[in-house]
């Protein structure tokens, strides 16, 4: 009798304890998942304003800060696409803001060793940002990396990132690697109908916020013309440069490209044989600019052609007297 009574009282004590053993994992593991649940939500809270954060920099032009707060946190998250899109972006914008050549070039290869980084991510679909700033970056790292920037705007262009600028940008590029047949296509459709320089389409997300913020257009009414008008120089088709460069002449508002096409456009005439012309387009840059090196110099070629060399003479020493380092000139007073 007494053996049944305490087999019967531990067996209800046993099932009591494995009750509270249940009820106490239980209310472990409820604590623990809301725990997470918090560390979790905190995380993502703290993840979504640290982006915010970088988003209101970026929108505020602050690129120099967003620079150093995306690098010092790539430190942790060395492979972060978003902060290296950031970081890459924000390097661009500071390289084009430098005046000495050397800090541009540090900042270039910073946005390429970001971006290019960045690709490598594949964690969102590529929409062309990427590749569209790469190109840029490429092309304005010298013409030893032309290729690199056509490869990256193609990228861009195959990916449907349309941006105006990007024809003008891979008809620079293409010209630099004299292919120019396809830098005359590229330059040509950079002056036919185009959206604003920088507007795409894009979800208005944080990384979004990026899509359109991208460097400078270049003047479509005057480089373009000049560049045109280079490329079919090179081609050898000296009438439809000639064209371009008239047309440059007559629409441009900066003094300096104005200068340059005058300049061509005085080679292409005396090249022709019209020498009153070529005549004509450097006095007009001598006339309208002041003194000019490279517009004595030519006159001095003209004169020479026509049998002056005294009037040829004093045109080079007046080039020589402006720019006492203009090597043409001098070679010819040497002669």
């Amino acid at each position: 009798m007494f053996n049944k009574r305490s087999g019967f009282d531990y067996g209800v004590h046993l099932r009591l304890k494995r009750t509270l053993h249940v009820a106490l994992t239980t209310v472990i593991m409820v604590i623990i998942i809301a725990v997470l649940s918090v560390c979790f939500i905190s995380w993502k809270n703290r993840l979504g304003s640290e982006q915010e954060e970088l988003v209101q920099l970026w929108e505020a032009g602050s690129y120099d800060k967003a620079f150093d707060l995306s690098r010092e946190r790539l430190l942790t998250k060395p492979m972060d696409h978003f902060l290296l899109m950031v970081h890459g972006f924000s390097a661009y914008q500071l390289a084009i803001a430098q005046i000495n050549t050397f800090d541009t070039l540090i900042y270039l290869d910073a946005c390429i060793w970001s971006l290019r980084k960045a690709l490598l991510t594949r964690e969102h679909p590529q929409d062309g940002r990427i590749q569209y700033v790469l190109g840029k970056a490429y092309y304005y790292k010298g013409q030893g990396y032309a290729d690199l920037a056509v490869k990256f705007l193609e990228e861009a262009t195959t990916l449907s990132y349309t941006v105006s600028d990007i024809p003008e940008y891979l008809g620079l590029a293409y010209a630099a690697l004299h292919d120019y047949r396809k830098s005359v296509v590229s330059f040509t459709q950079a002056l036919g109908p185009a959206d604003d320089a920088g507007e795409v389409s894009g979800e208005h997300t944080q990384e979004g916020a990026f899509a359109g913020n991208a460097p400078e257009a270049l003047d479509p009414s005057d480089l373009l013309l000049l560049s045109i008008a280079h490329s079919y120089m090179a081609l050898d088709e000296l009438d439809t440069a000639h064209a371009y460069l008239i047309q440059c002449v007559e629409q441009s508002r900066d003094s300096k490209i104005v200068v340059k096409a005058r300049l061509l456009l005085g080679g292409i005439l005396g090249k022709g044989g019209d020498n009153a012309g070529a005549e004509a387009q450097y006095m007009a840059i001598l006339n309208e600019s002041g003194e000019n090196a490279d517009a004595h110099y030519q006159l001095g070629e003209l004169f020479a052609a026509g049998g002056n060399p005294t009037r040829a003479r004093a045109e080079w020493r007046k080039a020589v007297r402006i720019n006492p380092a203009h090597g043409p000139a001098r070679v010819r007073l040497n002669m």
